[in-house]
């Protein structure tokens, strides 16, 4: 990804309007500039996490100066902002939500699905997901150009609002009962796909409406994510289309 290196060059890509996926500072950086670089990434919702400065200098070698930043391929959007907008349009919105998907060859496949299918739009967390780098765009056949990508600060909180908005959360994950051909797609619904490893996160299993699995028949324990998601998203289409 294309890095940009030192404070002040941070700070004036966000006052440009910079796409920007991550912010990375030093952890004993101080000074009026770091809080204007911490008070502007609140406020365009870039993340920032402070870390040792081995980690930066393990990136790149160059004179960084205690902070980069990783810029992003797309433009990131608000949940917040999309949702009224779906529904003006007279559609029944179907999200998906990704839980800390962190393959970036993963994260292209998703999107190339979900856009091809006509999915409203993906969630995705601040921090913990996949960047969208140059090999998601390419594996993503330029669906992450396309389909809205939203970046949720507190993804807890953006369930929250999901909910009381008046979405069903659905869940997939080997830990559910049911089977998903039996729950119901033809409601607005946000279909939520986890972690390669460790699936969704305990807390979101709680706030969901439906837990469902995709039945598996032979020796393998899972499938991939992004064949997951696209058998689970095309379920929803089904339905809708049969509606």
């Amino acid at each position: 990804m294309e890095l940009l290196y030192g404070i002040h060059a941070i700070n004036e890509a966000i006052l440009a309007g910079k796409n920007i996926d991550k912010i990375l500072i030093k952890l004993d950086t101080t000074g009026n500039l770091t809080k204007e670089l911490r008070d502007n990434a609140r406020k365009f919702k870039i993340p920032v996490q402070r870390v040792p400065v081995e980690k930066i200098d393990r990136i790149t070698k160059k004179n960084h100066q205690g902070a980069i930043a990783f810029v992003s391929e797309i433009a990131y959007f608000d949940i917040e902002d999309l949702l009224p907008n779906i529904y003006d349009e007279g559609k029944i919105p179907l999200i998906l939500l990704l839980d800390k998907i962190t393959d970036v060859r993963n994260f292209g496949a998703i999107a190339r699905t979900a856009e091809i299918a006509g999915v409203n739009a993906i969630i995705v967390p601040a921090k913990g997901s996949a960047l969208a780098t140059s090999d998601a765009v390419k594996t993503s056949a330029g669906a992450l150009h396309t389909i809205p990508i939203c970046r949720a600060q507190d993804l807890y909180q953006t369930v929250d609002y999901l909910l009381n908005y008046g979405l069903q959360l659905v869940s997939v994950t080997e830990k559910a009962d049911k089977l998903f051909y039996d729950a119901n797609f033809k409601i607005p619904t946000v279909i939520i796909m986890g972690n390669e490893e460790k699936g969704i996160t305990r807390e979101i299993l709680n706030k969901s409406s439906e837990k469902v699995k995709i039945p598996m028949l032979g020796t393998i324990e899972s499938l991939n994510v992004s064949v997951a998601a696209g058998i689970a998203i095309y379920e929803a289409i089904r339905q809708r289309m049969n509606q």
